[in-house]
């Protein structure tokens, strides 16, 4: 059975696949986290993290990457770039999807850039 996360990874996967950047992996396991997608745009590599709030009383959903879980993301790009060296020596860049509200009423972000590592 698939959970809102993963219907809203789908969504954020569609919208950037029209937006023209390429599927090159999804829900990327390491022992450091997971990352969502990681997608291509041009000449770089893109690892996307998709978050879902439907109320902002803790913050927004992008609000929810915070610096521990950047840290983890950055290190779990490391390993995947680590086993995909034919993409080793791309320019990189941290994205943020989020979404935010009840269903009726979604709005979505996208944070390019989101943040960097190092």
């Amino acid at each position: 059975m698939r959970t809102a996360g993963d219907d809203f990874e789908q969504r954020a996967c569609t919208e950037l696949q029209r937006a023209g950047l390429k599927l090159l992996a999804r829900n990327y396991s390491t022992r450091h986290g997971e990352l969502d997608l990681v997608m291509g745009d041009g000449d770089s590599v893109v690892f996307v993290e998709v978050r879902y709030r439907r109320s902002a009383s803790h913050g927004d959903a992008a609000a929810s990457v915070t610096a521990a879980k950047q840290a983890k993301l950055i290190l779990a790009a490391q390993h995947w770039l680590a086993a995909h060296p034919q993409h080793a020596r791309r320019s990189c860049r941290f994205d943020v999807v989020s979404y935010d509200g009840p269903p009726e009423a979604i709005r979505r972000a996208w944070l390019r850039g989101a943040f960097e590592a190092g």
